[in-house]
């Protein structure tokens, strides 16, 4: 029996120490590029989450042999692989609720010569186009062929392999930036990707290719230049704390006035997080590589110099990252002063916060892209109420929420938080929170 829902007791300060999880997004990526070699390749602090834990089984289905040497860390080898797999209907349902399963077809067009993949699914947030991902392959020369009456996107090389070419873009996409990465490593001569998302995680992933043998330059630009190799071969690989998590920590602790220390956050790949928090009016003191937020009554949203209302917006990177606007709406709705949220990324995002109004947050829903929050400065507490989570990031939004909130909360869908956030209840309630499954 799945226990599907969170109740909640709320208005409890919590105190104590949390300690991120490996990063979800690169997990994909890393886990995606084992496919690339048949040697075996080590990665650790790999979170237990169901997005991962559902990649591995489609590795599995395709004959990679998994090891699990420890409870973050996997040993994978991809030395046989059986590739009429991706034509199974068990492959297309396993992979059509996964939209991390796109992540597969960099890899296997680059190194079996062909992919096939279901029309993804995942967080009901707008539309997510995958256009990016195969506009890169079939610059490198790759025949690409969409299924409309099946749902299905089918790829394959062309003859003579696939071949380096000069990549422009269309957007920032990370996950689109990585695939295209995993497919040229393999393709003959040079492939320069001009435009390419510089987010940490793909960084990441250039790091573990270069350890298995790929030529690369340009890390954390975005203009990266691949020059192609015959194969690769083994590595070993660490997953970064996920910044997410670490974002998501820090407006708890706001939110609840307590006083908790994120340990080994991963400082130096945080970028401009613990900034846009301490515009909330958010106190962090940096110690180590320790994050530590004091218990705080109040916290003022600054303005703009001239005075005018704070916007806060996602970007691609170095910008602020769109998985924690959410996030960040929720730590508003308490703070003292107004700020506009605008989300310019996915246009159905900001669409929980009807239940946020419900709780008593003060929010004006200019759009499907803008918020405008009016901060309660904790003049009156949030109510609990019943709600359904929507998405990954929202379902942590609206956890926080019922964590400060007057009296219990129930939420539906945690199966929704359970794919990014690992143990989540267990963590928080070892600090003092008051979650139980039901």
């Amino acid at each position: 029996m799945q226990l599907d829902t969170f109740e909640v007791t709320g208005g409890t300060p919590l105190r104590g120490e949390l300690h991120p999880q490996g990063a979800k997004n690169e997990a994909l990526q890393v886990i995606s590029a084992v496919l690339l070699t048949d040697d075996p390749v080590t990665i650790s602090n790999i979170p237990n989450i169901l997005d991962v834990n559902k990649l591995i089984e489609l590795l599995k289905g395709l004959g990679v042999t998994v090891e699990q040497l420890a409870p973050d860390t996997y040993r994978f080898c991809a030395g046989t692989i059986n590739i009429d797999y991706l034509r199974s209907d068990a492959f297309m349902k396993d992979a059509q609720r996964l939209r991390g399963s796109v992540m597969l077809i960099g890899p296997l067009l680059a190194r079996f010569g062909r992919a096939a993949l279901p029309k993804p699914g995942g967080d009901k947030i707008g539309r997510r186009r995958l256009d990016t991902h195969f506009l890169g392959f079939q610059k490198l020369a790759a025949e690409f062929k969409y299924d409309d009456e099946k749902d299905i996107y089918y790829i394959q090389q062309p003859k003579g392999g696939l071949q380096g070419a000069y990549i422009h873009m269309d957007e920032i996409s990370v996950t689109g930036t990585a695939n295209v990465v995993m497919a040229a490593v393999l393709a003959k001569g040079k492939t320069s990707i001009y435009n390419a998302a510089c987010e940490p995680y793909v960084q990441q992933l250039c790091r573990m290719l270069k350890d298995m043998g790929a030529k690369i330059d340009g890390l954390g630009s975005n203009l990266l230049h691949i020059e192609g190799v015959e194969q690769l071969g083994g590595a070993q690989h660490r997953c970064l704390p996920d910044m997410i998590e670490v974002g998501s920590f820090i407006g708890l602790a706001a939110m609840t006035q307590s006083e908790i220390t994120i340990k080994n956050a991963g400082i130096d790949h945080l970028g401009i997080i613990p900034h846009t928090f301490e515009r909330l009016g958010i106190i962090i003191e940096r110690r180590g590589d320790d994050l530590y937020i004091p218990a705080q009554e109040h916290y003022e949203i600054s303005t703009f110099i001239d005075g005018s209302i704070l916007t806060i917006y996602d970007a691609p990177w170095p910008g602020f990252t769109p998985d924690l606007m959410s996030i960040m709406l929720v730590t508003a709705t308490q703070a003292r002063g107004s700020v506009l949220i605008h989300q310019k990324m996915f246009e159905s995002r900001l669409f929980f916060v009807d239940k946020l109004i419900d709780m008593g947050a003060q929010i004006i829903l200019c759009d499907p892209h803008r918020a405008t929050v009016i901060g309660l400065d904790r003049r009156s507490q949030l109510r609990g109420i019943e709600m359904t989570s929507p998405d990954i990031r929202a379902g942590q939004a609206l956890l926080i929420a019922a964590l400060s909130a007057k009296g219990k909360s129930i939420i539906h869908n945690v199966n929704q938080i359970d794919r990014g956030y690992q143990y989540i209840d267990q963590r928080l309630n070892a600090i003092g929170a008051k979650i139980s499954r039901v």
